[in-house]
């Protein structure tokens, strides 16, 4: 069973079809024990950092989410969700994360050039860094969909794979139990079913 993180700020009704049509057991909860009784954590969001860990926190889900990173439960975050597993974002200020990956989220204006438009918005390929459990079925090059504006850096440990949009920036990350896609898999196609799917069926030695 996945447990669907549900604090306000995600596209839930996206993800939980993506999951129903690859036949994973999901659940869209805030409730703590029902997070904790499920196998994996799925934390999605869109918006902006600072009022999305606001809501985490208000709501203890903050340390929750820790909690159960730390017992070694497979959690994937996407999207903003991906973002607040970082230390800091400078998104509108600064503001604190999980901290359960190293890094920042910074953003993108100052760094790509200047013709590019922000968001980053539509279809880019993945240059895979390493081997991970989330990706066994796919490859090299193959295309997701990203809507973003900030991007995590100076995430060397965790750095799964990039992308490229003016500038090399992160697109997914994976650190032990704890991964990440700044892209949304629920809006890419037969490559993000294939993504969710591996990650439905990833079991990490606790």
């Amino acid at each position: 069973m996945i447990a669907v993180i549900d604090y306000g700020v995600g596209n839930l009704f996206s993800l939980t079809s993506s999951l129903k049509m690859i036949g994973a057991k999901s659940i869209v909860t805030s409730d703590p024990n029902e997070i904790k009784k499920a196998d994996k954590i799925i934390l999605p969001g869109v918006g902006a950092f600072g009022d999305a860990i606001k809501k985490l926190r208000d709501l203890s889900l903050d340390k929750v989410i820790i909690e159960e990173a730390k017992n070694g439960k497979p959690i994937m975050g996407i999207c903003l969700g991906m973002q607040l597993l970082f230390e800091k974002s400078y998104e509108y200020g600064e503001h604190n994360g999980l901290g359960l990956l190293k890094g920042s989220v910074v953003p993108m204006q100052g760094v790509i050039p200047s013709e590019l438009k922000i968001p980053h918005i539509g279809w880019n390929s993945l240059n895979i860094k390493k081997e991970h459990p989330i990706f066994k079925y796919i490859k090299e090059n193959d295309y997701v969909y990203f809507v973003h504006s900030y991007f995590a850096t100076n995430c060397e440990d965790s750095l799964l794979s990039t992308t490229e949009y003016g500038a090399t920036l992160t697109a997914s990350v994976a650190l032990d139990n704890v991964t990440g896609c700044q892209f949304h898999p629920e809006k890419s196609g037969d490559i993000g079913l294939s993504i969710l799917r591996a990650f439905d069926e990833w079991e990490v030695a606790r």
